[in-house]
């Protein structure tokens, strides 16, 4: 009976990726934790790999679109993936099953759902006005960040708040690259957010595999039902209130967070 819950939460969180884009970790967590009662270091592990997975798919077909601005993610890449390695150093020397670890673990997580649930409210406000197409001669303006240190500091802080929580590349990541590049269309946002979040993901979930963090019978479960829900949700998505589905999701989010910091 278990195992059909796994599925059925895989194809719940691939669902509603699909049907909004919001990052996978900000869910799938919280559910592993709140629901089947997983402890909070083999749910962040195991739902790493299960974000990286869920993600390579779609950095396929939007490299394939030629979305993907493969600059901007080694820039966040330059910055995420060395934080990711200092992390799991520091969780390697401290035990990731240790009681004070999993503490600042679920505190850190239910800091990152409320920041997550102000960036899903914020991009259902404001999403819609960033621009959709951009002349060829304006594009190397547009892909230039605010400042160029920008990328590197916010790909270290969301490498530690991934590795740290399995969160923080979705919707963090969206609305902060909306800051970063303001003139750069929303989808290549979108596309560069998903494809830089690949390689962090894989670093980070091989790590705790290596701390013994990753429940790899659970994974290949929620995998099952993430890819036939990531297709409906998908195909659903253009018939669907983008606003007032991102809305109830700030609340739920919101919700979970402050669950996390209260225990």
């Amino acid at each position: 009976m278990h195992d059909l819950a796994f599925v059925f939460a895989g194809f719940f969180v691939g669902f509603v990726v699909g049907l909004t884009g919001v990052g996978g970790g900000s869910l799938m967590t919280p559910i592993l934790i709140f629901f089947f009662g997983i402890k909070p270091y083999l749910a962040i592990g195991t739902d790493l790999l299960f974000a990286c997975f869920t993600k390579a798919g779609g950095t396929l077909k939007m490299a394939r679109s030629g979305i993907v601005n493969w600059r901007i993610v080694l820039t966040l890449c330059a910055g995420s993936i060395p934080a990711s390695l200092v992390t799991l150093w520091v969780l390697h020397a401290l035990g990731p099953a240790d009681a004070q670890v999993q503490k600042a673990m679920t505190t850190t997580l239910g800091v990152a759902l409320l920041l997550t649930a102000a960036a899903t409210l914020y991009k259902s406000i404001r999403g819609k006005s960033t621009p959709r197409n951009i002349s060829a001669e304006n594009m190397a303006a547009a892909e230039r960040p605010r400042h160029w240190s920008l990328p590197l500091l916010f790909g270290a802080f969301i490498g530690t708040l991934v590795t740290l929580t399995s969160v923080g590349a979705g919707a963090i990541g969206v609305t902060v690259l909306m800051l970063l590049y303001p003139l750069l269309p929303l989808q290549r946002i979108v596309a560069a957010d998903i494809a830089y979040a690949v390689p962090l993901t894989l670093v980070a979930g091989l790590g705790h595999a290596g701390l013994g963090s990753v429940d790899w019978p659970l994974l290949a479960k929620l995998l099952i039902g993430s890819l036939p829900g990531i297709w409906l949700g998908s195909h659903l998505m253009l018939k669907t209130s983008d606003r007032v589905i991102r809305g109830l999701l700030s609340l739920l989010l919101a919700y979970a967070g402050t669950k996390l910091l209260a225990l």
